[in-house]
């Protein structure tokens, strides 16, 4: 293959990317729309209350955690002050020495149970459903009365059985990690706006 049908056929993939992310944005929007807002207004009122919210993750997800909680305590799109929100995945001696000590799969949930309160929002972020660390980060949450918003694709794996009724799953409906992790930045951009919208009546 030539340079040029190499550029050609890599600029092809690219627009074929484009288009599919769009596409599974679109479609959805229909079926997301409704668990979305139902999420923003859970957050919602929990940080008028005086909870906070806590996210966890691994790898994207991890960042998708860290950038949630950015938005929330730095501001979104609108001024404000500031909310309280914590990504559970930023600091490192403390994931280390629990990972170390006890099992990676207690790095989440040995934070919750330090710090969650009864009133909070977990914010579970797993594209597969099946994080062992995050799962066991709901079961903590459920023991604490810490309401659960989990995100996920690819049918939910084993984390769609642990949502409860008062509990917000958000399943992006694909199986393709990239394109499921895209929605989820989308969904995290949703729930900032919906958050300022009903606590200080933000508008586009």
């Amino acid at each position: 293959m030539g340079h040029a049908e190499q550029n050609a056929a890599l600029s092809a993939r690219v627009a074929a990317h484009f288009a599919e992310s769009a596409n599974l944005k679109l479609a959805a929007s229909q079926s997301l729309a409704e668990p979305v807002a139902r999420a923003s207004a859970l957050l919602a009122d929990c940080l008028r209350s005086g909870g906070k919210a806590l996210a966890c993750g691994n790898g994207g997800s991890a960042a998708d955690a860290q950038h949630f909680a950015a938005e929330l305590i730095n501001r979104f799109e609108t001024e404000r002050p500031p909310l309280a929100a914590v990504a559970l995945t930023t600091d490192s001696s403390t994931l280390t020495s629990i990972a170390n000590d006890y099992a990676y799969q207690q790095v989440f949930s040995k934070q919750l149970r330090a710090i969650g309160r009864r009133g909070d929002v977990l914010l579970a972020i797993s594209t597969s459903g099946n994080s062992g660390n995050v799962l066991e980060a709901i079961g903590a949450a459920h023991e604490l009365e810490v309401h659960v918003i989990a995100l996920t694709g690819n049918g939910g794996g084993k984390l769609a059985s642990l949502i409860k009724a008062d509990d917000v799953h958000i399943c992006v409906p694909h199986r393709n990690t990239a394109r499921i992790q895209e929605v989820h930045l989308l969904v995290l951009h949703c729930l900032c706006d919906g958050i300022d919208f009903q606590l200080f009546g933000a508008k586009r």
